[in-house]
C-alpha cells in the first residue's frame, strides 16, 4: 500500500491482529528485514512496516536524510491513528524513532533498540568515502555495484550467507533508480542529526529495550552500552555470534525478546 506523505510516496505494510506493533527498519535495508519477525508475531499483534523515504519501494526522493525521516514518521503515525503503539527500530530507524519522539512530540508505549544509530560516532570508512565521491561511485560497472551491495551487506551479518539469502536485500539497489539512490542515501548521512538530539535522550522515559549484536562491526557494542546508561528506563542486552543485522543472525531472539517485552 502507498501513502502519499508530504516528502514523498511511503510503501507500507499492515499485518496480523492485536495490539499495534511498529517495526522501523535500518539502511540500507527495507522492511523486509523484518520479514521473518512479522511473520512469527502477527498472530499476537497488528504489525505495521514500511520502506523508509529512499529505501525499498518507497519513492527515491533527492533528500532522504534523517532529517526527513521523524517527518515523514510522524505523519504516517496520524494517517494510521496510531496512539501509543509499541515499537521496534533497528539502526536508521532507531534515529528516526528517537527523533520523532524529540522533535515530534510523538508518542509510543514500549520501544526495543536493536543497533541503532543514536550515539557519535557512526559510519564506516565507505561511508565516508561516499560522503566526498558520491558523483563517483554513480558511474561505477552494474556489476561492480552489485558486488560493492553484497560485500557491504555481508559485512553486517556474522553467520555465512549465500547470495541468494540476501538477494531481498539487494535487489532494491540494483535498477538504474535503485543505484543511485543506494549512494544518495550513504552521501546524506550526517552526524549532525543524532548530535541535535544526543544531550536530550535522557529525558526519555518510555520503558526500551536495548538488544546489540555482540559482534557489530557497524556500531560497536560499546555504543550500545553507552546509550543505556542515558535511557533513564532502559534495559541491555547483548547477544552472542551476532554482527549489526541481528534480523538475519539471530531472529529467534529478537522473537522471543518480542513476546517477553511487550
Amino acid at each position: 500500500m502507498i501513502f502519499k506523505s508530504s516528502f514523498g510516496e511511503i510503501n507500507y505494510e499492515i499485518s496480523g491482529n492485536g495490539s499495534p506493533l511498529l517495526m522501523i527498519h535500518g539502511t540500507p535495508f527495507s522492511s523486509k528485514e523484518w520479514s521473518e519477525i512479522t511473520d512469527a508475531v502477527k498472530h499476537k499483534h497488528e504489525i505495521y512496516t514500511y520502506d523508509l523515504l529512499g529505501y525499498g519501494l518507497s519513492e527515491k526522493a533527492d533528500d532522504v536524510s534523517l532529517a526527513i525521516q521523524n517527518n515523514v514518521l510522524s505523519e504516517l503515525l496520524t494517517f494510521w491513528g496510531l496512539d501509543k503503539p509499541d515499537v521496534v527500530a533497528h539502526d536508521f530507524g532507531g534515529a528516526t524513532l528517537l527523533r520523532s519522539i524529540i522533535l515530534n512530540n510523538c508518542h509510543y508505549r514500549k520501544i526495543m533498540l536493536i543497533d541503532v544509530v543514536a550515539l557519535s560516532p557512526w559510519g564506516s570508512p565507505f561511508v565516508k568515502h561516499v560522503n566526498k565521491h558520491e558523483g563517483v561511485f554513480n558511474e561505477i560497472p552494474d556489476y561492480i555495484h552489485k558486488a560493492m551491495v553484497q560485500a557491504y551487506i555481508r559485512d553486517a551479518i556474522y553467520k555465512k550467507v549465500t547470495d541468494k539469502e540476501i538477494d531481498f536485500l539487494v535487489e532494491p539497489w540494483l535498477s538504474k533508480s535503485g543505484k543511485k539512490a543506494f549512494y544518495r542515501q550513504i552521501a546524506q548521512m550526517d552526524q549532525k542529526y543524532t548530535a541535535e538530539i544526543e544531550d536530550r535522550l535522557c529525558n526519555i522515559r518510555n520503558m526500551i529495550r536495548i538488544l546489540w549484536g555482540e559482534n557489530d562491526n557497524w556500531i560497536p557494542l560499546e555504543i550500545g552500552k553507552r546509550l543505556h546508561e542515558i535511557l533513564p528506563n532502559s534495559t541491555f542486552r547483548s547477544i552472542p555470534e551476532s554482527n549489526h543485522l541481528m534480523q538475519i543472525d539471530k531472529p529467534n531472539e529478537i522473537i522471543k525478546e518480542i513476546e517477553e517485552f511487550f
